[in-house]
This record gives C-alpha cells, structure tokens and sequence, in this order.
C-alpha cells in the first residue's frame, strides 16, 4: 500500500492539537502531520513528496498570517503535484466572497465551520479520503475496510464492469 498525507494547517496551535486529536483514528493508515503556517505546510509537503509520500488530504483554516488558506489552497489545485489532493477549508472566518473564490478555483472540496463536531469531521474526513482513493488509487481493495465500504465496493464494483467489457 502506498503511503498518503493528511495534512492540518491553522496558526492557532490548540485548534490544530485539537484537529490532530479528532483524526488520530486515520493514523494507522495515513500519515497524518500538522502545521502552523503554509509555510510550514509547504516544507512538509515537499518532504513527503522526496519519501514518495502523497498529499492525500489537507485541511486548511482560512486566516493566517502570511497567507491565506482559500489562496493556498487555489496554488495547490494549480500545481501538478498536489492537484488531486482534496481540500477542507476548517474555518470560522472565510466570508462568502472567500468561499466562492475557492470553489470557482477548484481547489475547495469542503468546507467546516469553527467550531466543529468530532464526528462531523470524521465523516467528512473519511468521505473525502473516500473521493480521494476512487480516484487516484489503483488498488481500492485495502482501503475498503479503513474507509467508506459502500463507496469503495461500488467503485469496485465499477472497474470490474469496466474490466469485463
């Protein structure tokens, strides 16, 4: 199996402690890491890709200091790199006009309002990573007990067709 990246960035350590501790059952399966700014976020990216490791998922809060989370994630939609990674806007503060652009720019797939459910994340979590393996995995067979099993057998399901034909 392949090794992913979930990756978390806000400036506000306690929220990313928090997000961390919420997701801390996709850790068996997904390297999950944190960062404190897209600056960080970009050097750890770029670790992963030298240990071949994917950008599977970021979750991004909006306000930060240096950059923006919408304007980060609209440049990782653009690179070809990190393209496919699904993207999480996890804010309380994105107004519509940031929202709109980042949905116009694709590079938004989800968005969670401050503060969030546990369980809520997780499901969106798990719904995107879903997305994500239908997509860009070739062997969704590992994945069908770790993430959604319905989606995953359906997809499965789909390539079997595609392949008998």
């Amino acid at each position: 199996m392949e090794k992913y990246l979930i990756l978390c960035v806000d400036d506000e350590r306690e929220v990313l402690d928090s997000v961390i501790q919420d997701l801390d059952s996709f850790e068996e399966h997904f390297i999950v890491e944190a960062a404190q700014s897209v600056r960080e976020a970009k050097e750890i990216i770029q670790q992963c890709q030298q240990d071949d490791v994917k950008l599977a998922l970021i979750l991004c809060d909006h306000i930060m200091p240096e950059q923006t989370g919408t304007s980060f994630l609209i440049e990782l939609s653009q690179d070809p790199d990190t393209t496919s990674a699904r993207k999480l806007l996890l804010t309380g503060q994105a107004g519509l006009e940031d929202t709109v652009e980042a949905l116009n720019n694709a590079s938004l797939d989800f968005y969670i309002a401050k503060p969030w459910q546990r369980d809520e994340l997780v499901s969106a979590v798990t719904d995107q990573l879903t997305q994500y393996m239908i997509a860009n995995e070739a062997d969704l067979l590992p994945w069908v007990a770790v993430l959604d099993t319905n989606q995953m057998l359906q997809a499965l399901s789909k390539k079997r067709d595609t392949f008998g034909e």
